[in-house]
């Protein structure tokens, strides 16, 4: 698909500082000129071909929405990434950065993968850390997004974890009981008898500090921490060596998840 740029909203301005002339409007020729109590006002030639255009071009962007929204594989993210797709064209319009809300995964994959086919929309998500599940996106004109914003906050939960463990279910309870929306938190990293870490909207960050009290029957407290004192575990990985006499998928990866390539073979999934 090609790439979709955002013209339309610059067109209506152009439209609407022409329309606005000093002198009253009293008929339209078929001539394109306005005649005025004082002398005739001549349509541009340039604005003339833009203007009878402005409507197909809105339907265009309109049109190349909904075949965004098509190509979406998770049926169940088709609201949320039409959202995302809503605030990009606003953010590039006007030339601004706007951010969302924490993000699923599914969500997350498939509004980069949209937002990767608009011409004039750059977006970075981040969640916190490189391993996090949940990301905020940060969609605007490549010219107004220049550098990663600071979207994301960190804060921990300490307390006595040691007598009475918490599971991740335990402490995201104790969050949203405080009133918070699920999609202003991020990911949560348990910490076994320390307590936990999770991620946050930065403007909710003060609240949470002050109303968490409690996770279960454990008493807690909450701080604030820098993003680098998070402690997740960094991804697993083992290097080795292979001498394969091709470079099929199924060849490749029998050898680096040791099974056969007739078991292997039903779980590739080969484009149709």
């Amino acid at each position: 698909m090609a790439a979709i740029s955002f013209a339309a909203p610059w067109i209506l301005r152009r439209a609407v500082q022409t329309f606005s002339l000093p002198q009253p409007l009293l008929h339209l020729n078929p001539g394109s000129c306005f005649h005025g109590t004082h002398r005739p006002f001549t349509f541009p030639t340039s604005l003339r071909h833009t203007a009878s255009g402005i409507c197909h071009l809105i339907q265009a962007v309109k049109g190349n929405f909904d075949d965004l929204l098509k190509g979406v594989g998770d049926k169940n993210a088709i609201e949320e990434v039409k959202h995302i797709l809503e605030m990009a064209r606003r953010a590039s319009s006007r030339r601004e950065v706007l951010h969302s809300d924490f993000l699923t995964p599914p969500v997350l994959k498939e509004s980069m993968t949209a937002l990767e086919k608009l011409a004039d929309v750059k977006a970075v998500a981040q969640g916190g850390y490189p391993q996090a599940e949940r990301c905020r996106l940060s969609v605007g004109h490549p010219e107004a997004l220049t550098s990663d914003p600071d979207i994301v906050a960190a804060l921990s939960i300490t307390g006595n974890f040691g007598f009475e463990p918490c599971s991740h279910g335990d402490f995201l309870g104790s969050i949203l009981g405080t009133g918070i929306a699920r999609e202003k938190i991020g990911d949560i990293i348990l910490q076994g008898e320390k307590g936990a870490q999770f991620l946050v909207v930065p403007e909710l960050a003060d609240y949470l500090i002050t109303s968490l009290e409690k996770v279960g029957n454990v008493s807690v407290s909450c701080t604030r921490i820098p993003l680098l004192a998070l402690e997740y575990e960094p991804p697993r990985t083992k290097s080795f060596k292979t001498i394969e006499a091709s470079l099929r998928v199924d060849a490749l990866a029998s050898a680096g998840f040791k099974l056969s390539r007739s078991k292997l073979v039903n779980l590739i999934r080969f484009p149709g």
